[in-house]
């Protein structure tokens, strides 16, 4: 079966699709001046959106990898998570802290989610 590939760049695709499942690049805010909470809905906000491009949406997510650049951000990012998620579908998560790429990004999710059958 072959990759599909979305977005692609000279360094990454946002967005990789094989056999049925999806698989989204890291997602960051563009709009670093949010706070933790702006920045984790804008973050959804592009997961939604890659994924809805694959045939798939959060209730499909399969599992799902947070990386926050402190865990003093975790009640703020899970605040932001609980709205978003969809009940019933909650994914296995995990969340870490590290330091990321971009100093001024709080938050950055990784995705992997099955398609709509």
């Amino acid at each position: 079966m072959a990759v599909i590939r979305h977005h692609v760049g000279k360094r990454l695709s946002e967005t990789a699709i094989h056999n049925g499942t999806v698989y989204l690049a890291g997602q960051i805010a563009e709009d670093t001046n949010q706070d933790i909470g702006g920045q984790t809905r804008e973050v959804l906000g592009h997961i939604d959106r890659l994924l809805a491009e694959a045939n798939s949406d959060k209730s499909q997510l399969l599992s799902v990898q947070i990386y926050l650049a402190d865990m003093a951000h975790f009640q703020g990012m899970n605040a932001a998570w609980d709205e978003w998620v969809q009940e019933g579908a909650t994914p296995p998560r995990a969340t870490v802290e590290a330091k990321l790429a971009n100093p001024e990004c709080l938050v950055e999710i990784v995705v992997v989610a099955a398609q709509r059958g």
